[in-house]
C-alpha cells in the first residue's frame, strides 16, 4: 500500500486530508518526498511558532531527550517551574499555571476552575458560561459544548454538559448574565470563528463590569498567545487583566502543551485536577526554548517589522483582487481574508497548494494565514507571489 492507502485503512477518518508527504522543513519552507518546496503560511494551525528545525528549538528537544523525557507530576520539574516563572513575568499578570497537552485540555481546566469559585465563593451555587457564537473552544465533549457554533453540536455526541449558552455578540453578553453566571468565555480574534477582532474598548468595559460583579473572564489565548497578535497575550494588546487564561498550540514550537494560567492561585486543592503528561520534561524544554527565541525576536523589533510587512502584504491582495475578497480581518501574523463565499475559499485553498503555498480556512468564507513569527521577508515574497498566481488561475 502507498502512503494515503495505509493512512485511510488504519487512521480513523477525522480529517479531509491533503495527501502531500512532507518530509523535512526549515524555515517557512515545507518539502515533499518529490523535492518539491511549498511556503508555509499555516505553521501546523500557528502551532510551528518559530517555523520548521528551528536550531535553538531542535537543539533544546535533544538535549534533554538525552536526560530525562518524563517523569511523573508527583516530582518537581524545573523546566515545567521555569516555564511557568517565564510565562508569569512576560504576561505582567500575578497568575500561577497548570499545564497540560492541548487547548482543549487548557479549557477544560479554565472552566473546572471556573466552577469550583462558583462552588465556593457564593452563598448558592454559580456553574454557568457564557461564551459567544462563532467561538470555537475545543473538541472534547465540554469544550464542543462551550464552543458558539450550531454545527459542533450534532446528535452524534449528546448529551453535553449543560450551563452553557451563546450570545451573538459582546454587547449581548451584560443581558445574558443571571444568578448562576460564573464566568465568560472569549477569545479576543475569533480564529476559527473568521479570524474576527472584537474591538479594545467593548473588551475594557465588559472586563471592567465582570470585575465588579465577580464573575470570572475567561480569555481563550490557545491560538492568540505566545507573541501571535503582537504581545506576548493579545490579553496585553488589549489592556485587560483576565481572571484566567488559556495557552497552547505556539507555546511548544510542536511539541504538545497547554497551559491555564490564573490569577486565582489558591483555588485547586491537590487532587482536583492533574495530567500525566502535562508540563513534562520534554514539553517545558520546549517551552522555554520557544519563549526565549520569541521573547528576544519581539525585543530587537524583529516581530512587529514581519508583522507590519505580512500586514502590508494581505491588504496589497484585498486591494487587487476586489471580487474574490469583501475585507481583510485579524492582527498581528494572525490574517485573513474574508471571500465572496464559500466555493471561493475551497477554490483558492486548492489551487493554492498546487502553486506551492499553504493557506488555511477558517469560518465565515475567510482564507486565513498563520505563519511562523520568524517567517522571513523572503518567504513572504515568496509566499505572495505563489499565492497570487493561484488568484489569477482560478
Amino acid at each position: 500500500m502507498n502512503l494515503e492507502q495505509t493512512d485511510k485503512a488504519f487512521v480513523l477518518s477525522t480529517y479531509a486530508r491533503n495527501y502531500t508527504n512532507f518530509v523535512e522543513g526549515m524555515g517557512a519552507t515545507l518539502y515533499d518526498e518529490n523535492g518539491r518546496d511549498y511556503i508555509d503560511f499555516a505553521s501546523g494551525i500557528a502551532v510551528n511558532s518559530v517555523g520548521h528545525a528551528n536550531k535553538i528549538l531542535t537543539e533544546a528537544i535533544h538535549e534533554q531527550s538525552k536526560k530525562i523525557i518524563h517523569i511523573s507530576n508527583l516530582q518537581v520539574i524545573e523546566p515545567q517551574a521555569k516555564l511557568a516563572e517565564k510565562m508569569v513575568t512576560l504576561s505582567g499578570y500575578d497568575m500561577s499555571v497548570f499545564f497540560g497537552n492541548s487547548g482543549a485540555e487548557a479549557n477544560e481546566g479554565a472552566i473546572k476552575i471556573a466552577r469550583k469559585y462558583g462552588e465556593t465563593k457564593f452563598k448558592n451555587k454559580r456553574y454557568k458560561v457564557i461564551t459567544l457564537e462563532h467561538s470555537f473552544h475545543g473538541r472534547t465533549i465540554t469544550t464542543v459544548k462551550a464552543t458558539g457554533q450550531d454545527s459542533f453540536h450534532t446528535p452524534n455526541f449528546s448529551p453535553y454538559p449543560d450551563g452553557f449558552s451563546y450570545v451573538k455578540s459582546i454587547a449581548d453578553i451584560y443581558t445574558a448574565i443571571d444568578n448562576e453566571t460564573v464566568a465568560v468565555l472569549i477569545e479576543l480574534v475569533q480564529g476559527e470563528g473568521g479570524v474576527e477582532p472584537f474591538a479594545k474598548a467593548e473588551i475594557q468595559e465588559l472586563a471592567l463590569f465582570l470585575k465588579t460583579e465577580e464573575i470570572l473572564l475567561i480569555v481563550d489565548e490557545v491560538q492568540t498567545g505566545v507573541y501571535r497578535t503582537g504581545e506576548f497575550l493579545a490579553s496585553n494588546l488589549y489592556e485587560i487583566e483576565p481572571d484566567i487564561v488559556t495557552l497552547a498550540k505556539g507555546l511548544g514550537g510542536g511539541v504538545p502543551i497547554g497551559a491555564v494560567m490564573t490569577s486565582h492561585k489558591d483555588i485547586f486543592a491537590p487532587g482536583d485536577h492533574g495530567s500525566t503528561f502535562g508540563g513534562n520534561y520534554l514539553s517545558s524544554a520546549a517551552g522555554l526554548a520557544v519563549l526565549g527565541i520569541l521573547s528576544e525576536h519581539y525585543d530587537t523589533g524583529g516581530l512587529h517589522e514581519t508583522m507590519i510587512y505580512f500586514e502590508e502584504k494581505v491588504k496589497g491582495i484585498l486591494e487587487k483582487y476586489t471580487e474574490l475578497f469583501e475585507k481583510e480581518v485579524g492582527l498581528g501574523l494572525m490574517r485573513g481574508l474574508r471571500a465572496k463565499d464559500a466555493e471561493t475559499v475551497s477554490a483558492i485553498l486548492d489551487r493554492s497548494m498546487q502553486e506551492g503555498v499553504i493557506v488555511l480556512r477558517a469560518g465565515r468564507n475567510t482564507v486565513r494565514f498563520l505563519p511562523s513569527l520568524t517567517i522571513t521577508k523572503g518567504e513572504i515574497d515568496e509566499g505572495f507571489n505563489r499565492f497570487e498566481k493561484a488568484l489569477i488561475s482560478l
